[in-house]
Parts: structure tokens; sequence; C-alpha cells
């Protein structure tokens, strides 16, 4: 998803497969599109989405959902051929588009340990403004993919999921899996990241990396500075 309706633009965000859009507008071969999941709203190629009917598309991106838990996996469409599709895929709808899926996959709300098993998947990903994927994440994507994946849903950017949840004092009241948020000097949320324990935070700065967190932010273990400034904690379930 870009901001504007060239390749050149800048990448806002990405759709996976299985996520569905609402088509707001049309320039050439472009879609203005609002996603139905997380109502995001930029423009896609259209030759990169299938236009499919209103009950349709919310069956498969809001009713129906269910998603794929391997780094790399594969669909096979209709006429036989192999897709590829990365971990978070919306597979629910699979039968929907005539597409078949045989590898694993997961729906509901899971327990809040399982934040971090799916969290640690990502370790390592390259950072990539508007990422969402293994092969390219940021900050507010990985968060928003970690819940997603187990079930719950929160907004896109970090200045979004910071009005949920509520607001804890101090570190030491937190738990593995909150959300600790971060900002500049303007006081705007620029950064978020999800608590792990013993004080250490999993976070995408310069590739998806584990750190120290104290009250002040956080501390790189590699330059041994703080690069962040704590803004605050919430606690999301």
């Amino acid at each position: 998803m870009r901001i504007e309706n060239n390749h050149r633009s800048e990448m806002v965000s990405q759709l996976l497969y299985g996520d569905c859009f609402k088509v707001i507008g049309k320039k050439k071969e472009w879609y203005h599109i609002t996603t139905l999941l997380d109502d995001y709203t930029g423009w896609i190629d259209q030759k990169q989405g299938q236009l499919l009917l209103k009950k349709e598309a919310e069956n498969i991106g809001l009713q129906s959902t269910a998603y794929s838990t391997r780094l790399i996996d594969y669909i096979e469409t209709q006429d036989n051929h192999l897709t590829s599709l990365v971990i978070g895929s919306n597979v629910g709808g699979v039968s929907f588009l005539s597409h078949n899926y045989s590898g694993p996959s997961v729906s509901g709300k899971k327990e809040k340990a399982k934040l971090l098993e799916t969290a640690s998947v990502y370790l390592n990903a390259p950072y990539l403004w508007g990422g969402k994927t293994p092969m390219g994440i940021d900050c507010s994507g990985l968060t928003q993919m970690v819940y997603r994946i187990n079930g719950y849903l929160i907004p896109r950017d970090a200045s979004q999921q910071v009005l949920l949840g509520s607001t804890l004092s101090f570190i030491d009241e937190s738990e593995p899996g909150d959300l600790a948020f971060f900002d500049d000097d303007e006081g705007k949320i620029i950064h978020v990241g999800l608590l792990l324990e013993n004080n250490y935070i999993l976070h995408a700065h310069g590739k998806v990396r584990i750190d120290r967190i104290d009250q002040t932010g956080i501390y790189n273990v590699d330059t041994q500075q703080h690069t962040h400034k704590l803004r605050i904690i919430k606690k999301m379930i």
C-alpha cells in the first residue's frame, strides 16, 4: 500500500494474502482502498488485488479469519499453480477463492504467553518502513502482526495503538506481551515494542532485535546507549 498512486511513492503498509479491502476511489490502474480489518487507507496497483462481492469480502476478511503460522508457505490456485504466502496470511477464506491450503493455521484468541512465541519468529527480520512480513517489517507492523496472529486486533500505527489498553505506571507492573510506546522531543509517539521478561523488549530498529528497557527507555546492548525515550506502557489484554 502506497501513500500515492505510483510505484515510487512511499509504502505505508502491506496487504497479505486474504486481507480484504473496500475500494473508495480509482485513478488509472490504481485503487484507493481502505482495509476492512484495521481501516487503513492507501493506494494499490489494481493488478495486485481481486475484486469480490461485498458479502464475500466481509466473510473472508472479517468472519472467517485464520492465520498461517509457517514462516513461508504456499497455496495452490484453481489452475494448479503454487503461490507463496508468509506467516500471518489469512487462509480462512481459501475455499471462497477456490484455492487449497494444507499448512498449519490458527484462529481465535490465544493465551498471552503465545505472543512471545509468535514474536520470536520475526527475530532478526530487517526493518522496512510499512512492512508487515519477516522479509521486512516496521515497529508497529511487528506488534500488530504478533497480536493479530493470536486473535487480537490492534491498529496499524503506533500512534493509533497507544490509544488502546490500560496505562501502567511502572515497568515493574507490566507483563510479557504488554506494549511500550516511545515519543520524540515533540511528544509524538514514534515507536512501539513488545515487552519480554526481566526488563527486555523486542522491537524493530534496524532489524527485529531484543534490547534492555528501563524507565528512561530502550538501552541498545550493542551501542550501549539509550535509543528511544519511554513515554507510556499499555496493557492490551
